[in-house]
């Protein structure tokens, strides 16, 4: 049995979750949760862990301390987890709908800063925070299939 086999399991009190549009094609999903989680350990240093480093001691990048869980739902349903998302204050990241004609980062700004709040056409959602507002934030989303 290995060391860490023998160590409790971990419950984290934070969770990081990221919700979809569920009209997104494959691509789309994949592409906007990784822009999405990018921001939270930028910002929220406390979310990655240690760096990494094989056996033959080549070295990797720390990533995030904890798992992140991605959820699904409807352009009615991100619109309502974001409006939570603003209420509770929590970190969140936003994706729309305009930075898939975007290519690069100061575009991707414009084109958020050029839209007001309630017009935002969200297809992802990022959020951090205490595990039961992170859940109310979620609710009526569905896990990812």
């Amino acid at each position: 049995m290995s060391e860490t086999s023998a160590e409790p399991a971990v419950r984290f009190d934070t969770k990081i979750a990221v919700l979809l549009r569920e009209d997104l094609e494959t691509w789309q999903r994949l592409n906007v949760t990784a822009f999405l989680v990018s921001g939270l350990g930028t910002q929220i240093p406390e979310v990655i862990g240690e760096p990494y480093e094989d056996a033959g001691g080549v070295p990797y990048l720390p990533m995030f301390r904890q798992p992140v869980l991605v959820f699904e739902g409807t352009k009615e349903t991100l619109t309502t987890a974001h409006a939570r998302v603003l209420s509770r204050s929590l970190p969140r990241a936003v994706f729309t709908s305009d930075l898939f004609a975007t290519g690069n980062d100061r575009d991707n700004r414009a084109a958020v800063r050029a839209v007001g709040t309630g017009e935002l056409d969200l297809v992802g959602l990022a959020v951090y925070g205490p595990r039961n507002a992170v859940d109310k934030v979620m609710k009526g989303a569905r896990m990812h299939p």
